[in-house]
């Protein structure tokens, strides 16, 4: 976000006017048109329903898929947007009502939740190759064997502006472009969808990634506060909850540069471009932390004032931990983005490093730009998650056919960041941070619980920010444990690697197995 600027664009529209020609003689008497009604026809949901199978775990589960839009309404009772959904129930596991139900979603803000539902969460996964570029169509789609299905029912929501959802009457896609409206629009959806379909009663939880976590963590709060429903937990992919620690604003604050060295420590013993490389990984991102959180933060407090031998020392650890030469941490004055990094680790060779995925790598746009201009994660898998996804959608779903699927709407250039934190009388002046809301969750609710997925490969959030956010919750020390941190040897999506989805299938089931008794 900080490295990408809103587009202003002005389109001149012109108009012509039909001369009319008077006939001669006597004007004829107009006949009157007919009234019309002052009142549109109101909304309506959409639903396509259909039966399927799909073999999970070895065993074949029969589900029924509802493919649709709701109406949502607002606190006014108007009709407000029109959320698209795709809810996958389970057919043989009695009542619905005591089986447990998960909303997902994914981030950006302005995402669709192609990339879970094809790549972790739905019945059917598309194949893609790991860590480097998947070939044009035909793509491989299969029974998604890492499914959840099995054991909760996976309802995948796309927000105002994704997919099909859209906004209702005079409402446009910018009354819900942020992060307070976004919260109540998905948290009044999830509300409506569970009226609607008898899940009071069910175990209740949500799976969002990336800026869904940030979402989650204010809609569990929204819902368990406002809207009586309690959760049994929460999944968070791939954490942002706390902005402020991922992104380095200009003149801003130096929290985030300590959070990324240990993801770029991963990077450069993945590709093998440490001057002395560990033989383990996990045991040695200790050490790396212990520096970043210590001699590194230090050094960056002192600012200016920090003295030359100290500069030097601590510029030859960073070359030893991610892989950069002196000369350039020291032109970055110790300071790296992870954009600055994708570029440079393998700038004279041309090749870009993946932000989402730094397992992945690409030819580089512009190598002479100080920060990358693509990510080769996204470049080589966002083609396949496409195409199999609105191949299911419309084909199998039977539904959106004449319908426009936005899968990434640029809903961040114009994203209202503001937040009203639980606490404050007016919206935060800093970067949103909804681990408050998350807090106040837990401590409402202390049966709350909160499953961590990370990746070591992942630097848009990097998981060393992710336990510093999670530490720093202010939560009473019996809710301490009810956080939970999971470690996955890939990136941003850990799914595209299928080991990885292997390891968060069972990590989810059981997460939902003690959670929901």
């Amino acid at each position: 976000m900080k490295r990408l600027l809103a587009a202003a664009a002005s389109v001149c529209l012109a108009t012509a006017l039909e001369a009319q020609v008077a006939s001669p003689g006597p004007s004829p008497t107009p006949t009157p048109a007919p009234a019309e009604s002052s009142k549109k026809e109101p909304p309506k949901a959409e639903s396509s329903v259909t039966q399927h199978t799909a073999t999970i775990g070895g065993v074949p589960v029969a589900y029924t898929a509802t493919a649709g839009t709701l109406v949502v309404r607002n606190e006014k009772d108007e009709p407000w947007a029109n959320i698209g959904y795709v809810a996958y129930v389970r057919k043989d596991a009695g009542p619905a009502s005591r089986r447990p139900i998960a909303f997902c979603y994914n981030g950006g803000p302005g995402s669709s939740s192609i990339w879970l539902h094809m790549g972790a969460l739905g019945p059917r996964r598309v194949v893609v190759v790991d860590a480097g570029t998947t070939p044009p169509p035909p793509y491989q789609v299969v029974d998604n064997a890492y499914s959840p299905l099995d054991k909760v029912d996976v309802v995948l929501i796309d927000p105002v502006g994704t997919g099909v959802s859209k906004p209702i009457g005079d409402f446009k896609n910018q009354d819900f472009w942020g992060v307070d409206p976004d919260i109540e629009s998905v948290s009044r959806f999830i509300k409506q969808y569970v009226s609607d379909n008898g899940r009071w009663n069910s175990a209740k939880y949500l799976i969002g990634e990336s800026y869904g976590t940030t979402r989650s963590a204010g809609v569990v709060d929204w819902l368990q506060s406002k809207g009586g429903m309690a959760f049994n937990g929460v999944v968070l992919v791939s954490n942002a909850t706390d902005l402020g620690a991922i992104f380095a604003m200009p003149g801003g604050s130096d929290l985030p540069y300590p959070f990324f060295i240990p993801s770029y420590a991963a990077t450069a013993w993945y590709h093998k471009v440490l001057p002395n490389p560990p033989q383990e990984l996990e045991p040695w991102l200790t050490e790396v932390r212990k520096f970043a959180a210590g001699e590194f933060t230090a050094a960056l407090f002192e600012g200016d004032r920090l003295s030359e031998d100290r500069r030097t020392a601590v510029v030859q650890k960073l070359h030893q931990y991610t892989g950069l030469s002196e000369e350039y941490l020291r032109l970055a004055d110790l300071r790296v983005s992870e954009g600055e990094y994708t570029q440079q680790l393998f700038r004279q060779k041309r090749i870009t490093v993946g932000r989402l995925d730094s397992r992945f790598v690409g030819p580089t746009v512009d190598p002479l730009a100080k920060e990358a201009e693509a990510d080769p994660q996204s470049d080589a898998i966002s083609a396949a998650y496409t195409a199999a996804f609105l191949d299911w959608y419309n084909g199998s779903l039977k539904f959106g056919e004449g319908k426009s699927y936005v899968v990434s709407a640029e809903a961040w250039k114009t994203w209202d960041f503001r937040h009203k934190v639980p606490g404050l009388p007016f919206p935060s002046p800093t970067l949103t941070n909804t681990g408050v809301d998350l807090a106040r969750a837990m401590a409402g609710n202390p049966n709350l619980r909160v499953l961590v997925l990370n990746g070591y490969f992942d630097l848009a959030t990097p998981f060393f920010a992710t336990e510093y956010m999670m530490g720093h919750l202010g939560l009473e020390k019996t809710l301490q444990p009810h956080i939970e941190m999971k470690y996955y040897p890939a990136g941003h999506m850990m799914y595209v690697n299928e080991p990885s989805l292997k390891a968060m299938k069972a990590d989810v089931a059981d997460f939902v197995a003690r959670t929901s008794k």
